[in-house]
């Protein structure tokens, strides 16, 4: 093998790798939001729970499913007076697009409208995933498609 067939086939690698890498660190990015928003199905179960058989509405940090530290990229769950839940992303992440940043979901009744204390003994309808209405900081391009503020 001569030093310019060397040289053809680093310049290749180099080519790939230019185009290959941003893609995979984007890929990796949403896996890991993908794995953060896990953690909010046991608080949707609450929350549900909460609209359908509760009298009122609870105070803030109240809720029931308000953790810190509940997973490897979480920092934090909590849910404002209104029901919409905020999951703070960790530094684990190590990615400063996203690193302290907060997600939310909030819940929503039949007309589409955030639930609120009329809507006491009706089921949430659908959950709102990472509008910036709602709260939402972080990046909607790394957000999964089910999660932009729809």
């Amino acid at each position: 093998m001569t030093i310019i067939e060397v040289m053809i086939v680093v310049a290749i690698i180099g080519i790939i790798a230019s185009v290959v890498m941003p893609n995979y660190r984007s890929y990796t990015m949403r896996a890991k939001i993908s794995e953060t928003l896990l953690a909010f199905s046991n608080c949707r179960n609450v929350l549900s729970d909460i609209y359908m058989t509760a009298s009122s509405i609870p105070t803030i940090e109240n809720w029931g499913c308000e953790e810190e530290k509940p997973g490897r990229y979480i920092e934090r769950i909590s849910v404002s007076a209104d029901g919409v839940v905020f999951i703070k992303l960790g530094n684990e992440l190590t990615d400063l697009r996203f690193n302290l940043h907060d997600i939310t979901f909030a819940p929503l009744n039949i007309s589409g409208q955030l639930m609120n204390e009329d809507d006491l003994g009706t089921p949430v309808r659908r959950w709102r995933c990472g509008s910036p209405g709602d709260g939402t900081d972080a990046k909607h391009e790394f957000l999964p498609s089910s999660c932009r503020g729809v």
